[in-house]
């Protein structure tokens, strides 16, 4: 089944008030959550200009644990995420409020004057 089909057949049963099972709504957000990490990895590594040797070797870290985060494949620590956010050069913002999460990397202004 393509995902197309499949988010369509999805949102066909929610409309005629098919409710997920508890258990499935809350794998769903998790899986948002590490997603939206991702992303948010992903895209300031990408505005750096770093590939995922450079952040890892700034971060401490391995290409392959940058590759996993990238990809939603593990759920980093907060002594993890704090080494992401400093190789990154920004301050990590997580806004999590029910089913509406937001994850960015702030970029530090260097004003040189």
């Amino acid at each position: 089944m393509t995902h197309s089909r499949w988010k369509a057949l999805r949102e066909r049963k929610l409309a005629e008030g098919f409710t997920e099972p508890e258990d499935v709504a809350e794998a769903r957000r998790e899986i948002r959550l590490s997603m939206a990490l991702a992303q948010a990895v992903y895209d300031r590594r990408a505005e750096l200009g770093l590939t995922q040797t450079e952040l890892a070797a700034r971060a401490g870290l391995t290409q392959a644990k940058i590759s996993r985060i990238e990809g939603s494949d593990t759920v980093p620590t907060l002594p993890l995420l704090a080494k992401l956010a400093k190789a990154l050069d920004a301050t990590l913002n997580i806004a999590l409020d029910n089913d509406d999460t937001q994850v960015s990397f702030t970029g530090h202004r260097t004003d040189a004057a």
